[in-house]
């Protein structure tokens, strides 16, 4: 799949029935990921100006093209579906859906961006990484496939819900999103290539230059930030810093725990793992947040283990029970706020931003 043929999707949408794993994909909820929009018009009075030099050398990068020709199952490429076992096999396949779901939430946004876009910057800006990521949705769908399903993704342009968030959120939050996306996967990257054995799924040996295009993506949304400096001044923008944060944080955290056969065959616990990636996104969103939560407090864990509790008994009261089971869930709800409220007053670390824009991928 093409840059090109996301920008004809939602005209060439199939309108039937979706399949199991399409309404997956097509479900809205506080853990999935979501479909964004902007004001296209505001986004394209950003500019590169202030960071032109930093921003010629990343479009020489996204114009090289280094990540060409890898998205492909090559020679050698062995998997069976039916070799795992149940449970796992369906985590695998939501793991699989929730990540094509974010990368084609990406190339969607960035295709829009791109075709609607007037500022000459914005517009090659958007045209590579909605490239990069039709490539990644695709490739995914391709995997999803060996399961004898596929999610259609021509539906869901047509389908799914669309959030609206400012250009100012959309960075924010596409910044977390590319920069969290490369945390995970070289996190299981490398922990695969201490430990092999694991590797279940070939898929896996694609992470490490997968996650640099993540990163490169990362980079140029930081650069656009750093360009537009009013985006990141003031008290307003700190507190809005915080909380994408938080929010994006504590997904991944509620998310990960729902996949706990998908992380056993890994061997990876998904508490250390959750903290792993926290703090190398941390580490490297210094370039660009003046504000970061403090991922060491000793309340900070603890109220992403409550949540996750939490979480977990939502939905079991929730489960098959109707309009009952959504009241029961309706004092869970609140006290799942109140602790999201509570981490957002924790207290948290601020700094300087740094005068080297650019942060080598070096985990």
């Amino acid at each position: 799949m093409t840059a090109t043929t996301i920008d004809t999707a939602h005209h060439t949408a199939r309108s039937v029935a979706p399949n199991e794993v399409t309404r997956l994909a097509q479900e809205t909820t506080t853990l999935s990921p979501r479909f964004y929009t902007t004001d296209v018009a505001a986004m394209n009075r950003l500019s590169a100006d202030g960071v032109r030099p930093e921003w010629e050398a990343l479009m020489a990068e996204f114009e090289a093209d280094t990540n060409r020709g890898h998205f492909v199952q090559e020679d050698g490429w062995s998997f069976d579906a039916e070799k795992l076992p149940a449970p796992l096999r369906e985590e695998v396949i939501d793991f699989m859906v929730s990540s094509l779901t974010a990368e084609f939430s990406g190339c969607i946004l960035y295709a829009e961006l791109r075709k609607k876009g007037v500022n000459p910057d914005l517009k090659e800006l958007f045209r590579y990484m909605a490239r990069d990521e039709a490539r990644h949705a695709g490739f995914i769908n391709t995997c999803i496939k060996e399961f004898g399903i596929e999610v259609d993704m021509g539906f869901l342009v047509k389908s799914k819900k669309y959030t609206y968030f400012s250009p100012k959120f959309i960075l924010f939050a596409t910044y977390l999103s590319e920069k969290i996306g490369y945390a995970r996967y070289i996190r299981i990257f490398r922990e695969l290539e201490r430990n092999p054995q694991n590797r279940f799924h070939p898929i896996f040996n694609k992470f490490e230059r997968w996650c640099n295009d993540e990163f490169r993506h990362g980079e140029a949304l930081a650069m656009l930030m750093r360009g537009n400096p009013k985006l990141l001044r003031g008290p307003i923008n700190r507190l809005w810093m915080r909380f994408f944060q938080l929010a994006v944080f504590a997904t991944m955290f509620v998310r990960d725990h729902c996949r706990p056969e998908f992380h056993r065959a890994l061997g990876v616990d998904p508490e250390e793992y959750g903290m792993d990636v926290f703090r190398i996104v941390s580490e490297i969103s210094k370039q660009v947040f003046p504000v970061r939560i403090d991922i060491d407090h000793p309340a900070f864990l603890e109220g992403l283990r409550r949540l996750q509790r939490l979480a977990v008994r939502i939905e079991e009261v929730k489960r098959g029970r109707g309009i009952l089971g959504r009241l029961r869930a309706v004092p869970l709800q609140i006290g799942a706020a109140a602790t999201f409220v509570r981490l957002f007053f924790l207290p948290v670390k601020t700094h300087d931003l740094p005068k080297e824009l650019r942060v080598e991928p070096a985990w």
